[in-house]
């Protein structure tokens, strides 16, 4: 009589355990095994876009010191495939379907350029590959709805052009506004987001003036935007054209309050080529700690930051935004592929990013946090303001958020 009841207990048994181990099971997606992570990543090596190269030397180091400190991440190392694009969409689409379809890699994360990102975009969420932590913006790189697998890590042009209407509203409502801007969706999202953070004072913008990125130079620009009367100059441009406007100011003798994009605020990058003594008063935005701030000398995170540049990346400059932004970016990366654990899809690695949310990165200004929702894709809603004093950007503000 009791070997029934012990069949029956035994069969109950076995009927539970499947749900059990179910929790602990490893779930790879296409570039993962047990020993590996495999990435991919478009950067302008070379080409009009090159200045931005850090941004792949920076996550191939980054992933390297993960590789050789910690093993990788949850004992799996980092394959980072880092292609060239040349900034040039048809090869970014080229090598990008390369990447997902021959290398088959889990992830796009941490490439760069808003015209090559916007042109894989409906490649990438028609194949339902994540597109992450991409350097770039535009609107149409920030929308859930439509497009929830293209993820940008990226302190928004219309965000940025916000803050700098918000800051000029409340503290120079009575300024007379020109700007030149670049003449493609870079551009307008900054202009569209100065307009809004402007407010009742948008008709304080007395001349507008678009600007190429084929055109050799922008000073018929500048002395339109001068010749208007403005006392207020915003130059929404790329680095070559940023350096050439600096130039052209301060030739014509034009004293304006002049902004700058931290895009193109580098001080290797655009000031120095501008010449640091036409530079001493711009302004501009930053939202992380930088090393030619004396504030942060003793800063656990920026010596961490140092010390990681000079064993990694000995022949780049630590104080160029780019190398503080994307260092960022990298660590983001690697944050939500260890959330992952041994769930490493796809899918999991989706709902990972869209939970980042109140997360502090050390080199983030205190008070800054990156969030993410599943239905908001700006990371970064908070800067301060900083004047250049000719030799570093010393801060001039608080810091400023924009709602959503």
């Amino acid at each position: 009589m009791r070997t029934p009841f012990i069949a029956l207990a035994t069969a109950a048994l076995f009927a539970a355990l499947p749900s059990l181990p179910a929790l602990a099971q490893k779930a790879y997606g296409p570039g993962v095994t047990d020993t590996e992570i495999k990435l991919g990543q478009t950067v302008a090596y070379s080409g009009p876009g090159s200045a931005y190269s850090m941004v792949g030397r920076m996550h191939v180091a980054y992933y390297k010191m993960l590789n050789e400190t910690k093993g990788g991440i949850n004992g799996r190392k980092i394959n980072l495939l880092s292609v060239d694009d040349a900034y040039t969409p048809p090869k970014t689409v080229e090598v990008t379907r390369k990447l997902v379809e021959d290398d088959q890699v889990l992830a796009m994360i941490g490439s760069m350029g808003t015209p090559s990102q916007t042109a894989i975009q409906k490649y990438m969420n028609s194949r339902k590959v994540p597109q992450l932590l991409f350097y770039a913006s535009s609107p149409g790189l920030h929308d859930p709805k439509n497009n929830p697998y293209t993820v940008p890590f990226s302190f928004a042009y219309d965000i940025e052009g916000a803050i700098y209407g918000k800051y000029l509203r409340e503290n120079r409502p009575d300024s007379k506004i020109a700007v030149l801007y670049q003449n493609d969706d870079v551009g307008k999202s900054y202009l569209r987001g100065l307009k809004k953070g402007l407010g009742d004072k948008a008709g304080n913008i007395v001349k507008e003036a678009t600007q190429e990125v084929s055109d050799p130079t922008v000073d018929s620009q500048v002395l339109q935007l001068q010749a208007s009367g403005a006392d207020t100059l915003l130059a929404f441009t790329s680095n070559k054209a940023g350096a050439q406007a600096i130039r052209k100011v301060a030739a014509i003798g034009w004293k304006p309050f002049y902004i700058v994009p931290y895009v193109a605020s580098s001080i290797t990058g655009v000031l120095t080529p501008a010449g640091l003594d036409n530079s001493v008063g711009l302004v501009s935005t930053y939202w992380f700690k930088t090393p030619s701030d004396p504030t942060w000398a003793n800063d656990k995170a920026m010596q961490d930051y140092l010390a990681f540049f000079k064993k990694y990346l000995p022949n780049d400059d630590p104080g160029d935004t780019t190398s503080v932004y994307t260092y960022m970016g990298s660590q983001l990366s690697a944050l939500a592929l260890e959330r992952c654990g041994d769930n490493l899809t796809r899918e999991n690695l989706m709902k990972q990013i869209q939970s980042l949310k109140g997360v502090e990165l050390g080199m983030l200004l205190p008070g800054s946090k990156v969030n993410y929702s599943v239905d908001d894709y700006y990371p970064i809603r908070s800067a301060r303001l900083a004047r250049f004093d000719g030799k570093a950007w010393k801060p001039m503000t608080e810091l400023i958020t924009v709602a959503p």
